[in-house]
C-alpha cells in the first residue's frame, strides 16, 4: 500500500511540473505576442490605439 501510495505521489508530481512548464511557456508565448514590435500600423492606427505622429507635423512646431 506504501508502494502505491509513493507511486501516486511521484506521478502527481510529474503532471505538476509538466502542468507548470506547459503554462509557463503559454505565457511566454503570450508575453513575446504582445510586446513584439510591429512593423507598420493598421489603416493608420497603431495596434494600441494611438495615432502615429506625423513626420511633418513634428517639423511644424
Amino acid at each position: 500500500m506504501k508502494k502505491l501510495l509513493a507511486l501516486a505521489v511521484v506521478a502527481g508530481g510529474v503532471f505538476f511540473v509538466i502542468k507548470r512548464n506547459k503554462d509557463a511557456k503559454a505565457e511566454a508565448d503570450l508575453w513575446r505576442e504582445a510586446t513584439a514590435p510591429t512593423d507598420r500600423p493598421l489603416n493608420g492606427v497603431s495596434p494600441n490605439g494611438n495615432a502615429p505622429a506625423k513626420a511633418d507635423s513634428a517639423s511644424k512646431n
